[in-house]
């Protein structure tokens, strides 16, 4: 194995989101201003704080069928949906299967089959679990279930850092390509956990929006009233190759950007709040790894959930790492918060708009923050050249992933 330094492109894109069953459907929702969230009304959400959540657009049955949906905790189901269409989108390239490499990361994993078996042996005894449940609750279920789908043997693997995952899988990809180790991999990022549970304790914990003002106005990332994240599901999945490997496949291979940078740090500092100072770091490391100074970045794709800590912080962390002159936006006013899936939804939203010369507006931003100083688009979509993008994931636990992308 030899290292290698040639570009890394991206050849595949794949998703399944609120907002749309693919990426064509997402985007052009993005693009339109759209919201995914929506009113929780069955009776297991009667009783809880916060009623709202961004549930999938299209569900996973309908693309996977049903006899094999029943076998897939819901977040394999989603990995697999965004795997199929990255794969697709990317011609299905023919690669030697110990070069071909998967690489997606969760937050929770399984986590609704290990909440409805429990119920299970609870109410009815051991006889009564699903003999599926391990291989559904896993969190490293959905890295194997895309492997075992692409017939990958160059590793699957599961970065599992809270809403840092997907970008961190993404990065991991990256690197596995520039170390020699594979010329293809499928990397992102999937999360299906819209349960009373989750959505209890981050009630609990202050961090969602009430949504006093409407489901579709509730997430307002960077406005002065932003109350809190609305949580959802979904998941994103891009393919990288190296590019004299998808040079050889022909002129027709897609090149949808370069992913020319990525930085990974931690903070060492607070289990749920954020430091700038590690968020610094992980933008000048991708930055860096780019070979670009911060005036080449033209626009940011903030992690910006809408709590009021948070956002804040990162507004400072952009401003000091890459400046105030790049145009902003927060598409989890649309999407809500996919967490494990967060970073790899971004960094596909990011490669479009380098791609497309066009950044969608973040929604409900009626009102900017007077504390944030940076160019966050509202209203309507920002046109314009995007020679290179960067996109932040931050996580619980202190993870830092900050991702560059550039024309390709």
């Amino acid at each position: 194995m030899r290292a290698y330094a040639g570009d890394v492109i991206v050849t595949g894109l794949g998703a399944t989101t609120p907002l749309g069953g693919d990426v064509p459907d997402t985007w052009d929702a993005m693009l339109s201003g759209r919201s995914g969230v929506g009113v929780l009304d069955e009776e297991w959400a009667a009783g809880l704080p916060v009623r709202i959540a961004a549930r999938l657009a299209v569900e996973p049955a309908e693309v996977l069928g049903r006899v094999r949906a029943r076998r897939l905790d819901r977040c394999e189901q989603v990995a697999l949906v965004a795997a199929r269409e990255a794969w697709a989108d990317a011609g299905a390239p023919e690669v030697d299967p110990e070069r071909l490499a998967v690489v997606i990361g969760t937050g929770t994993g399984g986590a609704l089959t290990l909440l409805g078996q429990d119920d299970v042996l609870e109410a009815h005894g051991a006889r009564h679990v699903s003999p599926h449940t391990m291989p559904m609750v896993m969190a490293n279920g959905p890295a194997a279930w895309v492997s075992i789908e692409l017939g990958a043997r160059g590793g699957a693997l599961t970065p599992v850092s809270a809403c840092a995952s997907g970008a961190e899988a993404i990065a991991l990809g990256l690197d596995l390509i520039r170390l020699g180790r594979a010329d293809v991999v499928v990397a992102g990022g999937a999360e299906a956990c819209v349960h009373a549970l989750p959505l209890a304790g981050f009630a609990q914990a202050k961090a969602l929006s009430a949504g006093g003002a409407g489901p579709q106005e509730a997430s307002r990332p960077f406005d002065v009233r932003r109350d809190g994240f609305v949580l959802g599901e979904g998941a994103a999945v891009v393919v990288l190759e190296r590019a004299d490997f998808a040079g050889a496949r022909g002129p027709g291979v897609r090149r949808h950007a370069v992913l020319a940078g990525a930085g990974v740090t931690s903070d060492a500092h607070h289990i749920t709040a954020g430091a700038s100072e590690g968020q610094v770091r992980a933008m000048r490391r991708a930055l860096a790894e780019a070979d670009l100074a911060p005036q080449n970045i033209a626009h940011v794709h903030a992690h910006a959930t809408s709590t009021p800590l948070g956002d804040l912080t990162e507004a400072r962390s952009v401003a000091e790492a890459v400046g105030i002159h790049p145009v902003v936006t927060a598409t989890k006013s649309m999407t809500g918060h996919l967490c494990g899936a967060a970073g790899a939804l971004g960094a596909v939203a990011a490669i479009l708009a380098v791609r497309d010369g066009v950044v969608p507006a973040t929604r409900n931003l009626v009102e900017l923050d007077p504390e944030v100083k940076l160019d966050v688009v509202a209203g309507a979509p920002r046109h314009g050249s995007v020679p290179a993008a960067l996109a932040n994931a931050f996580g619980f636990g202190g993870h830092n992933a900050s991702l560059v992308f550039r024309q390709a």
